[in-house]
């Protein structure tokens, strides 16, 4: 007992190192002490359970779907560059998306009808609903892929933000993303948006990194930069912006050489991004068809002036080009928009900046809002602002001129990025890390609550999720996502009663058992039972439709997408 005595005596006596004066400090210098050795642990478990609740929501929401608007295309496309290496359908869009969506098809290994002529979406449907095969297996495998490569980006999602902020950081900045509902509702599904988005998230993580060793990182930013550009060619902006950013990491990198050859290693190294990206996408084309051949089943539009001129000096493949050209015709075309319950033809430049105040959760946007402030007033912070805030406003200045309000998933990276940023916000004061962390949970929270609707989510604010179809549409609420769930629904409350249906989607309704007219093509009168309207075609209604929403009643909902009305 004496010896233990003195011992503690020893521990606690003044003046020993850490002592803060009641000799406390070295106690709490060993508890840190203990806390640093098992950290990494810890911080691999908190990642392994934010992955797995992730994981667990995006595989739940992609077996309970039925294929949105854009996905058969995608399957179609992925199976006939398995079956035939063909460059024939979806032009629009480069290969590798669809390539990593061919893995999932490949295992499915469905029936497929080379000879079958018709649009891309016909052949879709035809490859879903009348070629033998089972759409919901499928469907789930051509969405693991994307599934898979959602939660690998949320691994870059932590290392980029432990690389600003430290692991206390990353882990902020990966719950955010994987709370997001935005990113878990496009993360399920066999299109492209997710893929295009953890592409350049990466290229501009790898470019950072290349402050330290740009001649291993900074091929690898071109790489990732050129999967990216494989992927969507909405990516074409970040091309200049990740090759200046090489500008500034060489530039970082080299302290101790001379003004000039710090500026000329700059450009080297932004030149190999950009040669490493070009090439990327030459592979992604020859992957499909080592002989590049390209016959496309419908027209590509001629563009000329200024457009065209720029299109034809690009140095990559002709398929691609052409693939512009048919972007440039779709954003010449005058689509409708719906915002805030105003229906209008063209585009508003306001459009996705408001879109996204309404489907990001309140805690990602003042996390994001505070952590962006951060990098720019915290010294500390500071060489991370270039990175993680020029390219999302770049990207998204872009995607605000073009002409299809859509939804937010042409801005999927701004939440993404903001995840990363928001890392920045924990800050030294005592009181932001626990505010920080209510916020946090306020998202978890905001995110579970809508399970499994994701792709209909909006924020307290806003009303939540049951109300977001009164201010957005299109894939912002109803991508035809819910057909299977409407068919249940019919089956367990109205059995037996007449259906008039108008659905916006890709699915084929009596598939599912669902035996419904259009009511739009009988006068007004003749329509008694239910009238069942997709909410995207609600916002859109004029002429007869609109009269006959307007004289029903509201009985029942669908997964916040389909409204069933009683007349």
């Amino acid at each position: 007992m004496m010896a233990h005595a003195q011992h503690m005596a020893g521990v606690l006596e003044p003046g020993a190192p850490g002592d803060d004066g009641p000799g406390r400090r070295s106690v709490r210098a060993r508890l840190r002490a203990g806390l640093r050795r098992r950290r990494p642990w810890l911080v691999a478990l908190l990642a392994v359970v934010l992955l797995g609740q992730m994981a667990a929501a995006m595989v739940t929401t992609a077996v309970r779907q039925t294929p949105t608007i854009d996905e058969p295309v995608y399957v179609a496309t992925a199976t006939d560059y398995l079956r035939e290496h063909r460059l024939r359908y979806n032009p629009e869009h480069p290969p590798l998306g669809k390539l990593l969506i061919a893995a999932g098809v490949a295992v499915a290994d469905p029936r497929y009808d080379p000879s079958y002529t018709g649009t891309q979406g016909e052949v879709g449907r035809h490859l879903l609903y009348e070629s033998g095969n089972d759409p919901w297996r499928l469907m789930l495998w051509a969405r693991l892929p994307v599934i898979t490569l959602t939660l690998l980006f949320g691994l870059v999602v932590l290392a980029f933000a432990r690389d600003v902020a430290g692991p206390a950081g990353g882990l902020v900045a990966l719950a955010l993303y994987a709370f997001s509902p935005d990113v878990i509702a496009h993360g399920s599904l066999a299109t492209l948006d997710m893929p295009v988005t953890g592409f350049l998230l990466t290229s501009v993580w790898l470019v950072r990194r290349a402050r330290h060793r740009p001649r291993l990182y900074l091929p690898l930013a071109g790489a990732a930069l050129g999967a990216a550009v494989a992927t969507k060619m909405s990516a074409l902006p970040a091309v200049p912006v990740l090759m200046l950013l090489a500008v500034v990491s060489v530039w970082g990198a080299r302290t101790g050489a001379d003004r000039r050859r710090k500026v000329l290693l700059g450009l080297v190294g932004a030149a190999a991004v950009a040669l490493v990206a070009v090439a990327v996408v030459w592979l992604a084309y020859l992957a499909v068809d080592p002989l590049l051949r390209f016959t496309p089943v419908e027209p590509v539009p001629a563009v000329h002036g200024l457009r065209g001129r720029l299109t034809g000096l690009l140095p990559l493949p002709g398929a691609y080009r052409a693939g512009m050209r048919v972007q440039f015709g779709l954003e010449d075309y005058p689509w409708q928009g719906f915002l805030f319950g105003h229906l209008y033809t063209g585009a508003l430049w306001y459009y996705l900046p408001v879109a996204l105040l309404v489907k990001t959760p309140l805690g990602s946007l003042a996390l994001g809002a505070a952590g962006a402030v951060a990098c720019v007033a915290v010294r500390r912070l500071r060489p991370a602002a270039p990175y993680l805030l020029v390219p999302p406003a770049v990207l998204l200045a872009a995607a605000m001129t073009g002409s299809r309000d859509f939804g937010t998933r042409y801005a999927l990276f701004v939440p993404v990025f903001l995840a990363v940023a928001a890392a920045g916000a924990l800050g030294r004061r005592r009181w932001a890390r626990p505010l920080t962390g209510l916020l946090v949970l306020f998202v978890a929270v905001s995110s579970l609550r809508t399970f499994p609707y994701y792709l209909p989510y909006a924020n307290e604010a806003f009303g939540g999720p049951e109300r977001t179809h009164r201010l957005l549409h299109d894939s912002n609420v109803d991508w035809g996502q819910d057909l299977g769930r409407l068919a249940d629904r019919l089956r367990q409350r109205y059995p037996g009663q007449r259906v008039w249906l108008v659905y916006k989607g890709s699915g084929v309704p009596s598939y599912y058992g669902i035996h419904a007219s259009d009511p739009r093509k009988v006068p007004q009168d003749r329509v008694r039972g239910l009238l069942v309207v997709s909410d995207s075609a609600a916002a859109k209604a004029r002429g007869r439709l609109a009269g006959l929403i307007r004289t029903s009643r509201p009985v029942d909902e669908v997964g916040h997408s389909i409204t069933v009305y009683r007349r």
